[in-house]
C-alpha cells in the first residue's frame, strides 16, 4: 500500500463553503477512486468555514454504498474537523448507513410521508 493521500475539501471546493451537493461530488470522487485503490486517506476540514449535511451525504456518506463499513473506517481518517462538523459528519454517517440498510423501505417512508398525487381522490 502506498503512502497516505491527502485530500483538502478546501482544495477541492475553491471555497470555505461545502455546502452544494455538486460541490460534494468533486470530494466523492476523489475519495472514491483512492479507496478502490486501497489508499489510506487522510480528509481535511482546513478552513471550511461552513458546512452541510447534504454536502457531507454526498461526499461521504455515499461511500457507504459502494464501500464497506470496516473498509471505510480503515481507510479513512477525518483532520482539521470542528467538534460541531465531526457531530454533523457522525449523524449523516448514521442516516446513510441506515438507507443502505434498506434503500426500497427508506424510499417507500420517504413517498409516504411526502404523499403520493396518484392516491388522492379528486373532489368534484
Amino acid at each position: 500500500m502506498s503512502e497516505n493521500v491527502r485530500i483538502s475539501m478546501f482544495e477541492i471546493v475553491g471555497s470555505p463553503f461545502c455546502v452544494a451537493t455538486d460541490d460534494g461530488e468533486k470530494v466523492h470522487k476523489h475519495l472514491d477512486a483512492a479507496l478502490k485503490a486501497n489508499q489510506k486517506v487522510v480528509l481535511s476540514f482546513h478552513n471550511v468555514t461552513a458546512l452541510t449535511s447534504a454536502f457531507l451525504t454526498t461526499a461521504i456518506g455515499e461511500l457507504y454504498g459502494t464501500f464497506s463499513e470496516e473498509k471505510i473506517h480503515f481507510l479513512l481518517k477525518v483532520e482539521d474537523a470542528e467538534p460541531s462538523d465531526i457531530a454533523l459528519l457522525d449523524r449523516v454517517i448514521r442516516n446513510t448507513k441506515l438507507y443502505f440498510k434498506d434503500p426500497q423501505r427508506f424510499n417507500q417512508i420517504f413517498q409516504e410521508v411526502l404523499g403520493d398525487d396518484d392516491d388522492e381522490v379528486q373532489s368534484s
